[in-house]
């Protein structure tokens, strides 16, 4: 069983691809990808509430990555104050929100990075992952219904429809990350000026913390 898993988790990354319309939207651009299996899922507790507690001291107003991904929103026409990158509208709210474990850790390297992180369920995933432009006749699943996304918009997506429309602004309910989640896919995401070798860092920073919630808990990276 657990060299299925890891095959699965293998097929995942190496069957990842970011189509060549966003890499002339933005050439800057650069993902890496995650996997982890082994998850112990669950509420909110106290390591990550302080984990969450920590990273909200340490926002400051107005970064520069935050206005890279507004303009990176501009440029598909999107309108980044009415739509937020997911990463300046974690950081700009009062309070950080608790929801369960492990979105908690990786909102928590969010903030800290000023980066957009984001996380799928993987036994709800069909498939590898995908970011291109949509055509418009995606679907998209809501806890209301289905959406379908603006032509030209940019969304990841799976063999089952769009994962996260404009680019890392709002995920589909099918594949979040829930309590019972034990194997999950993470993106970090970065523009310019964030560097790669700071990207990289983020990655560990989360692997890290995803490592020490169990001793079953097993990371594979893409980068």
């Amino acid at each position: 069983m657990e060299n299925k898993n890891v095959c699965e988790l293998d097929e995942v990354l190496t069957g990842a691809r970011i189509e060549p319309e966003v890499c002339l939207l933005r050439p800057d651009f650069a993902v890496l990808l995650m996997v982890a299996s082994g998850l112990p899922g669950g509420p909110s507790d106290d390591a990550s509430d302080a984990l969450l507690a920590a990273a909200e001291e340490q926002v400051t107003p107005d970064h520069p990555h935050e206005q890279a991904w507004a303009d990176a929103y501009r440029a598909f026409g999107a309108k980044p104050n009415r739509t937020r990158p997911s990463v300046t509208a974690l950081r700009r709210r009062p309070g950080l929100p608790r929801i369960n474990k492990l979105v908690d850790v990786y909102n928590a390297v969010s903030v800290r990075h000023a980066l957009p992180v984001g996380g799928e369920d993987l036994d709800a995933y069909r498939g590898a992952p995908r970011l291109f432009r949509a055509r418009g006749d995606e679907e998209f699943e809501t806890s209301a219904g289905v959406e379908h996304p603006e032509p030209g918009e940019v969304v990841w997506g799976d063999d089952a429809g769009v994962t996260c429309r404009r680019w890392n602004w709002r995920q589909c309910a099918r594949t979040q990350i829930t309590e019972r989640t034990g194997r999950a896919l993470f993106m970090l995401e970065r523009l310019e000026p964030m560097t790669l070798t700071a990207l990289l860092a983020a990655g560990e920073e989360l692997r890290g913390h995803l490592e020490a919630l169990g001793a079953d808990v097993r990371t594979r990276l893409m980068r």
